[in-house]
């Protein structure tokens, strides 16, 4: 049986799952109940100073028959005092102490206000870490918070060193993907003195405009704001920050808890394999509900045996490993599309998308009175797009062929160090004739 028990820098959690700081961690009630369910922690929803939403905070994109594939959220940190969050963080501590409970904090950017809020926090709620909001996207960025700071190296830098002037227990730097480089905030926070990074925040967006109001979704009396765009959609752009910071050579081995799109245990295996110690869900239980943490470890669980990994630390960053930059990939590496004409359905979308999107590398032909598609070979440079759009699974597969020429990358091929194999022809000429 696979131990699901995850460190993330000296936070043991009974499993890696963890519920990120959102409506979903905003009271006790939410957070007993989660735990009752076997999530292995919480980070509570960002306290500061408190203030006051709007009504209408949350859009959404749909993407054919699924719901919510986007989520927009202009609903900002905690509308509820201080002194009711601390109570019931210490209350939720005292009667759930093998599970981890991390402090959101976000305040005013001045060493006497974040020196308050931590050393206030710690005393009272006996949290097992903090998490630094430095990820809000919208709202009081004129006092210095949220995406304010985290978009700016040395804030970042400042306000972890104040915290960590005064905290006992871990801290954790959340960052934000409001950024063109991912690794500089990332770099700062551990230069501050921070012991662990979490990412990503959400992403500022507008997911919709109602034509008839115009006005973007969600709208508050006709008009509308720009939010917080989370959900499976953007996991893509949250592995790809998460492999950034693994790889970074100043940053790699710092401990890092994955956020963004995590909905399966497919993608928290994913989040780890690029060096993620745990990973942080949100969008899901805002759709599913607390009850996806039983097929979350059932998921992992399972797939960890069968692959024969003992614990997370077996898998942890094996795929960080092979992240590269693109002029050290192999050029004379090769594979080409093969199609299984028994499990055809005959829709053609793979020739329409090759014809019209990629190589025109497939054509249409007749056998035994039925039209099947075949793949030109002398075509075909491998580039996916068939599989990705064929509606059967493993109907398209891209095969490797075998070449004998010897590996060799851009950055060589450019320098004038080897040579490339004879590679497809790619397009047809044009016929200029009359």
């Amino acid at each position: 049986m696979a131990d699901l028990t995850a460190n993330l820098a000296g936070i043991i959690s009974p499993n890696p799952f963890w519920l990120a700081s959102a409506p979903p961690t905003n009271t006790y009630g939410q957070v007993a109940r989660a735990f009752d369910h076997g999530w292995g922690g919480a980070v509570w929803k960002t306290i500061g100073q408190p203030i006051v939403n709007v009504y209408s905070r949350y859009g959404g994109v749909d993407i054919g028959t699924q719901k919510l594939m986007g989520l927009n959220n202009i609903e900002l940190i905690t509308d509820r005092p201080i002194e009711d969050n601390i109570r019931e963080m210490a209350l939720i501590k005292k009667r759930y102490p093998k599970h981890s409970l991390i402090a959101s904090l976000m305040v005013e950017s001045t060493r006497e206000a974040w020196h308050e809020i931590a050393k206030r926090t710690q005393g009272e709620t006996g949290c097992d870490g903090f998490e630094l909001n430095f990820g809000c996207p919208h709202g009081m960025s004129e006092r210095g918070m949220g995406a304010a700071v985290g978009q700016v190296p040395e804030y970042c830098q400042q306000i972890v060193h104040w915290v960590k002037e005064v905290s006992t227990i871990p801290v954790i730097v959340k960052l934000t993907p409001n950024v063109s480089d991912i690794t500089y905030p990332a770099r700062a926070g551990k230069a501050g003195g921070g012991d662990a990074l979490s990412l990503i925040n959400t992403i500022n967006s507008i997911v919709s405009v109602d034509l008839d109001l115009m006005a973007p979704r969600p709208n508050v009396n006709g008009k509308g704001s720009h939010g917080g765009y989370c959900g499976p959609a953007v996991k893509p752009i949250a592995l790809n920050m998460v492999s950034a910071i693994a790889t970074d050579k100043e940053t790699a081995g710092m401990p890092i808890s994955g956020i963004g799109g995590i909905s399966t245990w497919r993608d928290a295996a994913e989040f780890i394999s690029l060096g993620c110690d745990n990973v942080q869900v949100c969008t899901a239980v805002m759709h599913y509900g607390f009850r996806i943490i039983e097929d979350l470890c059932d998921g992992l669980s399972n797939w960890m045996d069968e692959k024969g990994y003992r614990t997370l630390d077996d898998f942890k960053g094996k795929a960080a490993a092979t992240v590269t930059k693109w002029e050290d990939l192999n050029l004379n590496y090769f594979t080409r599309a093969s199609i299984d004409h028994q499990k055809c359905i005959g829709c053609e979308l793979c020739y329409i998308a090759c014809e019209d999107g990629a190589h025109q590398a497939l054509r249409l032909v007749e056998k035994n009175g039925k039209r099947l598609v075949e793949v030109k070979e002398d075509m075909c440079v491998g580039c996916n797009l068939c599989s990705l759009v064929c509606p059967v699974p493993d109907c398209i597969t891209m095969k490797h062929i075998e070449s004998n020429a010897p590996d060799i990358t851009w950055k060589q091929f450019s320098a004038g160090k080897g040579a490339l194999a004879e590679r497809p022809t790619h397009y047809q000429p044009v016929d200029d004739g009359e």
